[in-house]
This record gives C-alpha cells, structure tokens and sequence, in this order.
C-alpha cells in the first residue's frame, strides 16, 4: 500500500474532504501548464510550513508520556507528513526526454541544498 493510498484510507473530517477534493480539482483543471500546478505547489508547501512551524508546533504535548502516545498515533495513522521536492538532476532528465545534458554532472546535491 502506497502512501497516498494510506492517506486515502484513514478516516479525514469531511471539512478536510472537501479541501482535498477541491485541490485535486484545481490541479485537474490546470493540467498542462506547469506555473499553474507550480504555483499550486508552492501554495501547498506553504501552508505544510505555517501549519507545521506554528500551529501544529504549539499544540504539541509538554510531557514524554503524552508526547510518546501522539508519535504512536501519528506512526499508527500514516506516519509523519511530507511533501517531496523534485530534485534539480530529475526535473533536467525530464526537460532533455531521459537524454543526459551537455555540461551537467548528474550530481544534484547543488539543488538539495538551495530547496
């Protein structure tokens, strides 16, 4: 079972259903163009950073006991968020049809740490 399908299986308030639903339709809609879904991305990514730093930072627990029981809960329901960014060297690949680039090393350690 794939991670998306994990999520798509744990029970999600119907508020968070209706969101969800509504960026898949936004994504849809902008299939093809690429600043679009970028933009899209990057909006998302935003809101993972301020939920994540700020909200979801400050309600965690003040105890080892409570902050153990919410790490088994987060493990037990999908594990830990992550919103994966395309890597420099695979996003060259796909803009030179899987033929390398002239000038270009492989190595993408460069856009590892600018992300």
């Amino acid at each position: 079972m794939t991670r998306n399908q994990e999520f798509e299986l744990s029970p999600m308030p119907p508020e968070l259903q209706r969101v969800a639903h509504e960026i898949k339709d936004i994504a849809q809609k902008a299939q093809g163009n690429s600043l679009e879904l970028l933009a899209l991305l990057r909006m998302l990514e935003g809101a993972h950073r301020e939920v994540c730093e700020g909200l979801f930072q400050e309600s965690l627990p003040d105890n080892r006991r409570a902050l153990y029981s919410l790490l088994k809960d987060i493990e037990a329901q999908g594990g830990w968020p992550y919103i994966h960014r395309m890597r420099l060297h695979s996003f060259l690949i796909n803009l030179s049809d899987g033929n390398p680039i002239e000038g270009y090393s492989g190595s993408d350690r460069e856009s590892e740490t600018s992300s």
